[in-house]
């Protein structure tokens, strides 16, 4: 589930790519029947919303919401809600990732609910979890998850070579060197791609956008990524980086087999090592992300979502009330950790039993804690662009030339940079490198 939007409220309103009025009181939008009752529909795709849509309906007898299952969003569920709102027929609420929101808000397909949110309702969630879902006072929904990043390492490998996590990315590199040397089919990592790579810049504060005035300000060849791209070029120059791109059979291979050492990760990884290497359990542990100032820890974010309201909700309080739900109330939330392996936007949500667990894949770790300490060291300045789809688009084919040895990370990053401007002057947003 693929974080944060900070302080982009007058740029939006300026470079809103605006819809049609169509996109106000749709059929679907939210309504009250006879006897007062309000109606909201919910699309999403998350294992376990079926189930707490079940469970807020039975607990809240003045209030429907009827869910539908759409297809994850990069696979057609954001195109079917963006057509939704142009048609004045789309849902109240919607399943969306937080690096999409700033792209549905620059054509207008989301509606402020901020009149319907309270200052304890704000307070309930994590910083720059909230960053994501609000454009100045704007709010377009609650958070749900987050992404902390953190360092997945195959233990048994490092034991071997007498290796301990690495506390920062120098001995990160140093060990690179060391697991390679004891076998060549053996490396570090592997290739990262669009939203994983993203991370990577986050915890080093080399931010991709940002605004100034009424215009975006696209920020991807700056020297603080290219320190990051240039990091990762020389260990992918030193064959250090293994071929197998991520989620390809190949890489889960090499996870299971001791080929790749390490995975630099969210949360949610967890449950994509587990599910797909099953070869690996009792091999693997978690330890805090490496750092490139041991004396100022930070931590990466890859991932998270919102239930986001679209534009044409007609019942803002009923939808934000079972949006709030979702995301605070302990049970269902603890179900959610099962099902779909969400890790909680809501600080007091950080403690659920589901959260304290030792965990057989990973040696009897209760990896939850790294992930915790990894939370509150996420930066909140963070910012997505308007036309993410096409940017992590552009991002990943240059990426994937520059794994291959084709052309270099940095070369990608500048190249998507100039493809996104281009992209921004074709559709009328004002922006400057």
């Amino acid at each position: 589930m693929k974080s944060t939007v900070a302080r982009v409220a007058s740029a939006v309103g300026a470079l809103a790519l605006t819809l049609t009025a169509a996109g106000c009181g749709g059929s679907d939008g939210g309504s009250s029947s006879a006897d007062g009752k309000s109606s909201v529909t919910f699309w999403g795709w998350a294992p376990g919303y079926a189930q707490a849509v079940k469970a807020f309906n039975a607990s809240h007898p003045d209030i429907k919401v009827t869910y539908q299952a759409v297809q994850p969003g990069a696979k057609g569920g954001y195109q079917k809600m963006l057509n939704a709102v142009k048609a004045g027929n789309a849902p109240c609420l919607a399943q969306l990732g937080y690096e999409t929101l700033p792209s549905f808000a620059a054509q207008g397909a989301l509606q402020d609910v901020s009149a319907e949110v309270s200052a304890e309702d704000q307070a309930d969630f994590q910083e720059a979890a909230w960053k994501s879902v609000s454009l100045g006072e704007q709010v377009f929904g609650a958070p749900v998850d987050t992404g902390p990043m953190a360092l997945f390492y195959n233990k048994k490998v490092f034991d071997k070579l007498g290796l301990k996590p690495p506390a920062t990315w120098a001995e990160y590199r140093t060990a690179a060197e060391k697991i390679h040397a004891a076998d060549p089919e053996h490396y570090v990592s592997s290739p990262y791609l669009n939203y994983d790579y993203a991370g990577l810049a986050w915890q080093a504060d080399a931010g991709w956008f940002a605004t100034k005035g009424d215009a975006w300000q696209v920020t991807m060849d700056s020297p603080a990524n290219k320190k990051i791209a240039d990091f990762w070029q020389g260990l992918a120059d030193d064959d250090l980086i293994s071929s197998a791109p991520m989620y390809d059979q190949g890489w889960y291979t090499g996870l299971g087999n001791g080929d790749i050492a390490t995975v630099v990760g969210a949360v949610w990884q967890a449950g994509v090592i587990k599910g797909g290497t099953k070869a690996g359990a009792g091999q693997w542990a978690v330890a805090p992300m490496p750092q490139w100032d041991a004396n100022a820890p930070k931590a990466g974010n890859a991932g998270g979502s919102a239930t986001a309201v679209l534009k044409g909700c007609d019942d803002t309080k009923a939808a934000w009330e079972f949006a709030h739900w979702l995301s605070t109330d302990p049970t269902t939330y603890g179900t959610l950790i099962e099902k779909a392996a969400l890790y909680p936007a809501a600080k007091k949500l950080l403690d659920l039993p589901q959260l304290n667990k030792a965990d057989p894949y990973f040696g009897g770790q209760n990896i939850y804690p790294v992930f915790a300490e990894a939370a509150a060291q996420v930066g909140t300045d963070w910012t997505w662009g308007p036309l993410m789809t096409k940017t992590a688009a552009d991002l990943d084919d240059g990426l994937g030339k520059a794994w291959a040895g084709k052309s270099s990370i940095a070369d990608a990053l500048s190249d998507a940079q100039k493809k996104t401007l281009a992209e921004m002057g074709k559709q009328g947003l004002k922006a400057t490198p």
